[in-house]
C-alpha cells in the first residue's frame, strides 16, 4: 500500500490584528525654475542665505538668488554627462555567464585607482540577485523552508540588502505584493491541503485529488507572505532607512573600489558674507568678513574612494568625496513649505560636497587664524589671575599664619599663570616646603596638601595624577576654534572634468523606501562667492542647474533594477580615469597588469 506523507512548510499565519494605519507616501515635487536676473535685487546671495535662521523661514528667495533650475524625472542616459557609461537596459534577462564575458571588451573601463571597472559577469550576478521576489528572499532571511518542488532563493551579495528590506517591511507594506486588508476577521474556507488525505487506497480518484492538492499547495507557498507590517512608517527608527541605503550603495561601491565614509567632522556649508560698509583697510575688510561667518549643517554621509595603499586603508583614510548620501527621516510633505525644506537639505548636501572637493591642493585656514582673539591672552590682553577655587585657596591661605606667601602664591597659580612663571628654578619653593613640614597640625578628616598645607578637597593624594589639563588651565589656554577638515579624508575632486569651470556633484537621496539621484552642476565662481569673494554683479555664476532622476521604489524589483543600473553607471563615471591624472598615458593592457 502506497503511503503519501504531507510536508507543510512553516508559515507565519494571517496578518496581525490591531495594526496602526499605514503612513501615506507623498513624495515631494518641489522643482524651482530659473528666474530672470532683472527681478533680483542687489542684495548679496550670501546675505540672503544667512537670513534663513530656521527651516520655517525658508521661502523661494534663496533658490531665486542662487539661480536654481531643476530638471525632473530625468532618465539614466540624460543624468550622466556621458551616457556611454550607462549599461544597456535590455538584453540581460536571458544572458548567461559566457555571454556576459564576451561583453567585457566594451563593458569595462579604466578607473582612477589603476584598475578596471567590474566585469559584465559581476553586473549580471548583482542584477539577477536583485530581481529575486521579496517574499522568496524574506523566506531565506528567516530560514523558512520552501514548499515541495521549490528551492530556497540564493541571495549572494544581496543578502544584507534583503535583510534590511525585511526589517523595513515591518513598518511599510511590500508594494510589490497585492494590498492587505488589516484588522478584518473573515472565516477562511478550508484549503485543499487540509482536505487532502495523507494515505492513498489505490483508487484513481484519490490519486488525482492528491496531485491537485499538492500543486495548489505549491502555488500558495510561492505567493505566501512571510513579513507583515506591524507599525506605521512614521515610527520607523532612522537607522533602518540608513541601513537599507548603505547596503544598496555598497553593492556597487565595493566592486568599484569605493566605500561609504561617515564624516568624523560634522559636514557644514561655510559662508563668508561681505562687509556692510566699504572698509578703510584690508585688515578691517577681513575682520568684517569673519564677523559674518556662518554655516549650514548637514547629516549626510559621503561616498569616497578607498586608497590602494594597505596601510592607509587600515587606518581608515579615504579619498574624495565622490558623492553625498542623504537619507532623511521625514514622512510628511503635505505643505509646500515641507517640500521646500527637504529640497533645501538636498541642495546643502550637494554644496557641501562641492566645497570639500574644491579643497584639493589647498591648506586649511582655520577660522580666526592670525586674529588677536585667537592668539592673545584674554582679559583685554592681560595675563589674568586666579579664578574660581583658586581665589578661595588664597583667602584661606591669608588667614593661616603658618602658610608662607610663597606657598600661597604657588597654590593660587596654575601651571600656565604668570605667577608660576616667576617662581624661578623652584629652589625657594623647595626650601619653604622643608621648613614648614613639621609645623602644621594633621587633621584626620581633611588631609593636608604637602605643597600648600591647605585642607585638600576632592580625591585623595594616593590617586594617580591627572594627565589632562584642569578646567581652569584649559580655560586660560588661547587656541583656535576646532578644525573643520576631516583628518582621515584626502580631499580630491575625483571625476571632475579637466579644465571645467564647474563641478558635477551627485547626491544619492532617500525618502521612505525610495531612492533618487541628483546631479548638481556647481559653478566654481559660486564657491568663491561663498568664501567671501565680491560678487561683481548680480549672479555672476549665471545659474545652479540640477537634474533629478525618478523616485525608485526599492520594494519593486523592476524599479530597483533601474536604480541599480543608474548607480552602477554613476560609480564607474566618477571613478573613471581622466586625462590629467597620473598614468593617463598607460594602455588598457598596462591597467590590467596592475591588478585589473
Amino acid at each position: 500500500m502506497l503511503t503519501l506523507i504531507s510536508v507543510t512548510p512553516a508559515t507565519l499565519g494571517p496578518p496581525p490584528k490591531d495594526v496602526p494605519p499605514a503612513t501615506p507616501i507623498n513624495l515631494p515635487a518641489f522643482s524651482p525654475q530659473l528666474a530672470d536676473k532683472n527681478v533680483l535685487g542687489q542684495e548679496s546671495v550670501v546675505r540672503v542665505l544667512q537670513s534663513v535662521q530656521r527651516p520655517s523661514q525658508l521661502d523661494h528667495s534663496p533658490f531665486t538668488a542662487l539661480g536654481v533650475h531643476v530638471h525632473t524625472d530625468v532618465g539614466a542616459e540624460d543624468l550622466l554627462p556621458d551616457p556611454s557609461y550607462v549599461p544597456s537596459g535590455t538584453g540581460w534577462d536571458d544572458m548567461d555567464v559566457d555571454g556576459a564575458r564576451a561583453m567585457d571588451a566594451a563593458f569595462r573601463r579604466p578607473l582612477s585607482n589603476g584598475t578596471l571597472s567590474p566585469e559584465a559577469r559581476v553586473y549580471l550576478e548583482r542584477r539577477n540577485e536583485l530581481a529575486i521576489d521579496n517574499q522568496a528572499a524574506f523566506k531565506t532571511i528567516k530560514r523558512i523552508r520552501s514548499g515541495p518542488g521549490s528551492k530556497a532563493a540564493r541571495l549572494g551579495n544581496c543578502y544584507e540588502f534583503f535583510r534590511q528590506l525585511d526589517l523595513m517591511a515591518s513598518y511599510w507594506d511590500d508594494t510589490s505584493q497585492p494590498p492587505i486588508q488589516y484588522n478584518e476577521e473573515e472565516e477562511q474556507p478550508p484549503t485543499s491541503s487540509e482536505l487532502r488525505p495523507t494515505a492513498l487506497d489505490g483508487s484513481l480518484e484519490q490519486a488525482e485529488f492528491a496531485i491537485a492538492g499538492a500543486a495548489t499547495t505549491q502555488n500558495n507557498n510561492q505567493t505566501q507572505r512571510t513579513t507583515y507590517r506591524i507599525a506605521s512608517g512614521s515610527s520607523m527608527p532612522p537607522e533602518l532607512r540608513h541601513g537599507l541605503i548603505t547596503a544598496f550603495v555598497k553593492l556597487v561601491s565595493y566592486d568599484c573600489g569605493c566605500n561609504l565614509a561617515t564624516p568624523r567632522v560634522e559636514p557644514r556649508l561655510h559662508l563668508l558674507g561681505p562687509s556692510s560698509a566699504p572698509p578703510k583697510s584690508e585688515a578691517q575688510q577681513a575682520q568684517s568678513r569673519l564677523a559674518r561667518a556662518s554655516y549650514f549643517p548637514s547629516g549626510c554621509n559621503f561616498l569616497a574612494r578607498v586608497p590602494q595603499a594597505r596601510e592607509d586603508a587600515r587606518r581608515g583614510v579615504v579619498e574624495g568625496p565622490l558623492a553625498a548620501v542623504s537619507a532623511r527621516n521625514i514622512t510628511n510633505f503635505s505643505t509646500p513649505s515641507d517640500q521646500s525644506v527637504d529640497f533645501g537639505r538636498e541642495l546643502v548636501a550637494a554644496l557641501i560636497t562641492a566645497q570639500h572637493r574644491a579643497r584639493e591642493g589647498q591648506k586649511e585656514k582655520r577660522f580666526g587664524d592670525g586674529r588677536w582673539w585667537a592668539t592673545t591672552r584674554r582679559w583685554g590682553g592681560a595675563e589674568g589671575g586666579p579664578i574660581g577655587r583658586e581665589i578661595e585657596s588664597i583667602e584661606r591661605s591669608e588667614g593661616d599664619s603658618n602658610v608662607t606667601p610663597l606657598e600661597a602664591d604657588n597654590t593660587a597659580s596654575s601651571p600656565l599663570s604668570p605667577t608660576n612663571e616667576k617662581a624661578g628654578d623652584g629652589s625657594a619653593l623647595k626650601q619653604g616646603k622643608e621648613s614648614n613640614t613639621n609645623k602644621r597640625p594633621q587633621s584626620p578628616s581633611h588631609p593636608i596638601s604637602p605643597s600648600s598645607g591647605l585642607p585638600m578637597r576632592g580625591p585623595s593624594a594616593n590617586k594617580k595624577s591627572r594627565k589632562t589639563l584642569g578646567i581652569y588651565d584649559n580655560y586660560r589656554m588661547v587656541r583656535l576654534p576646532a578644525s573643520n577638515w576631516d583628518k582621515k579624508m584626502r580631499y580630491t575632486a575625483i571625476g571632475k572634468q579637466p579644465g571645467a569651470d564647474f563641478d558635477d556633484v551627485f547626491v544619492i537621496s532617500s525618502l521612505f523606501h525610495h531612492i533618487s539621484i541628483l546631479r548638481v552642476r556647481v559653478p566654481m565662481r559660486l564657491l568663491e562667492v561663498f568664501a567671501g569673494a565680491p560678487e561683481e554683479g548680480t549672479r555672476s555664476w549665471d545659474k545652479l542647474e540640477l537634474w533629478r532622476s525618478s523616485w525608485y521604489d526599492l520594494f519593486k524589483p523592476k524599479e530597483r533594477l533601474e536604480a541599480f543600473r543608474l548607480l552602477w553607471a554613476l560609480n564607474v563615471w566618477l571613478m573613471r580615469k581622466t586625462d590629467d591624472e597620473e598614468g593617463a598615458g598607460s594602455t588598457k593592457q598596462d591597467v590590467v597588469m596592475k591588478g585589473g
